[in-house]
């Protein structure tokens, strides 16, 4: 049997790439029409956002309110959160509540989950709130581990099914869970971060997938570094020990999130050196040598 020649097999590696791009971007325009065509069916439009009072969260504030979304603020800060909501009320003639609750506690979850059942228009729900630790798990303190798991997995899951029911029923609406590139490896000395936000990243897809005739849209937003006050310019040790491009604004981070939930992106994952770099980390060998290396440092 005569071999295909190289450049044959390069041709035809070159034209299924090709295509499957085309493929891609087709769906996505498909999409952004299906999502923009919903919100028009809609009418009004409402998001809910926790962690709303400053970073990442606060600019998911202002962009959807940019877009005319009506708001529900939630965050433990209650001065932030009222003084955001005047702003963003003022400047874009949205309708702005805010609702402050600390999600490591499940009455101030379920008192949030209550609200949500409530809402008879809600379209989008950003579960954002979130804090970082970092140290050894064995020398950590255990209440501060158990808030995590509270926060970033326990209450984003309840928030999540008390929402669900009413979007579906509609048969439209998105939510948004923000993760971080850290949920796509093992890192040691952030043994509770990286896995909680693993679970946010496996979940959401798992959804996402789920959802798919639904007409609800799920998404796990996998940003790296990012300035905010988890790891902004307040964070002059992190700034100083790390190249300063390596810190996207939070103001792309959200624009390429609600980009990639009009096109129904699964998984987002914002700027395209963290694009590459979250293609590396998920190969095996490499995500164990990123493992070890941090495991070996002091």
């Amino acid at each position: 049997m005569k071999a295909i020649p190289g450049h044959l097999w390069l041709g035809l590696g070159t034209g299924a790439l090709a295509l499957g791009m085309a493929a891609g971007h087709y769906r996505a325009q498909k999409a952004r029409q299906s999502w923009q065509a919903s919100c028009a069916v809609a009418g009004r439009k409402k998001a809910l956002i926790t962690g709303a009072s400053s970073g990442i969260g606060a600019e998911f504030a202002r962009q959807l309110s940019a877009l005319h979304y009506d708001l529900i603020l939630v965050a433990r800060r209650h001065e932030r959160l009222e003084r955001l909501a005047a702003q963003l009320s003022e400047a874009n003639g949205v309708q702005v509540e805010w609702l402050p609750a600390d999600l490591t506690q499940y009455a101030d979850v379920e008192r949030v989950c209550e609200h949500i059942t409530k809402l008879s228009h809600l379209q989008l729900l950003v579960n954002n709130a979130g804090f970082g630790l970092e140290g050894r798990f064995a020398q950590s303190d255990l209440q501060r581990q158990v808030d995590m798991i509270e926060l970033h997995v326990l209450a984003s899951v309840r928030l999540m099914r008390a929402a669900l029911p009413g979007m579906i029923e509609r048969r439209f609406g998105g939510i948004i869970n923000v993760s971080s590139l850290a949920a796509l490896v093992a890192l040691p000395m952030h043994a509770s971060y990286s896995a909680t936000k693993s679970y946010l990243h496996v979940f959401s897809m798992a959804l996402h997938a789920e959802l798919r005739s639904t007409g609800v849209r799920v998404q796990a937003l996998c940003p790296g570094f990012t300035e905010s006050e988890m790891h902004g310019p307040a964070d002059n040790s992190r700034r100083n020990d790390l190249p300063s491009f390596l810190f996207l604004p939070a103001s792309q981070v959200v624009r390429e999130s609600l980009n990639a939930l009009e096109a129904d992106r699964g998984l987002c994952i914002p700027g395209t050196f963290y694009k590459f770099a979250g293609q590396v980390v998920r190969i095996g060998p490499v995500a164990d040598m990123v493992t070890r290396l941090m495991a070996s440092r002091d």
